[in-house]
């Protein structure tokens, strides 16, 4: 085996291949998933005259496939239909989600489809965070967003974040969707040890032929959730392997050893 080749290589892309089995992904022992519908395993089903119900199973959820096939624990911080706004103002205190006992070493962070396309949210841009202090950031998508992530800072200050952008759907809101990428890439930026997941650059195009095989409705059917699973498990397995001085210390997370 050449290692070399086979872990770092410096042609290799994002998703170029798949992993299968153990990743390294599996370097955290902890991971939360802090999103809407998408992130919660989202069912959606229809009544006898055709109402739409939706329905979270977390055991379907793409965080948790992950978290069985890497070994690791894994705390669905979502719910159908969040913001990053009520998820700031409301969701992660209700559920006590700000507790030191559930830090985790990572957070994923799949937010935007609700706030940009369902409410309306301005997207605004990275001037929008203030780091020191996100009390002050602005009521944008961009200020609230900064400040799930300042907040798990002030819990777990060297946790991993991975930010996910949303894959291209081959229609109209392709144009939305590639500025909010944009933004997610700025994010990722401002802070330390913090990720882009870019979907929207990487992942296939989720247009009709992909949703035939892969939604239920205007949700993913399982399989969904395990290809999402597989893509987002692939992708850090990637990023850690790249870049190895970053996440050399990754199990000294959480307590006083450096």
């Amino acid at each position: 085996m050449d290692w070399k080749t086979e872990l770092f290589n410096e042609t290799e892309k994002p998703l170029d291949r798949l992993v299968e089995g153990y990743s390294h992904t599996s370097v955290f022992r902890t991971l939360a998933f802090v999103g809407d519908s998408l992130s919660s395993g989202e069912f959606e089903s229809r009544g006898h005259e055709g109402t739409p119900g939706f329905h979270d199973y977390f055991e379907y959820s793409w965080g948790q496939y992950i978290a069985r096939n890497c070994g690791l624990r894994a705390y669905n911080f979502s719910k159908g239909g969040m913001t990053a706004k009520e998820y700031i103002q409301k969701f992660a205190d209700a559920n006590r989600f700000w507790r030191p006992e559930v830090a985790a070493q990572g957070y994923v962070i799949a937010l935007g489809v609700n706030d940009v396309f369902n409410y309306k949210q301005e997207m605004g841009t990275t001037a929008d965070i203030c780091k020191e202090d996100w009390h002050k950031n602005a009521d944008t998508f961009a200020g609230w967003y900064g400040a799930i992530i300042s907040r798990y800072k002030e819990i777990q200050p060297d946790a991993h974040f991975f930010l996910l952008n949303m894959p291209r759907g081959g229609g109209p809101m392709d144009e939305t969707k590639g500025k909010f990428a944009q933004l997610i890439r700025d994010i990722a930026a401002l802070f330390d040890n913090c990720w882009c997941i870019d979907l929207f650059e990487y992942a296939p195009v989720y247009d009709a032929a992909f949703k035939e095989k892969f939604y239920l409705y205007g949700h993913m059917n399982a399989s969904g959730y395990i290809l999402t699973a597989r893509m987002v498990d692939s992708y850090i397995d990637y990023i850690v392997r790249h870049n190895p001085e970053a996440f050399r210390r990754i199990g000294f997370i959480g307590t006083e050893l450096k």
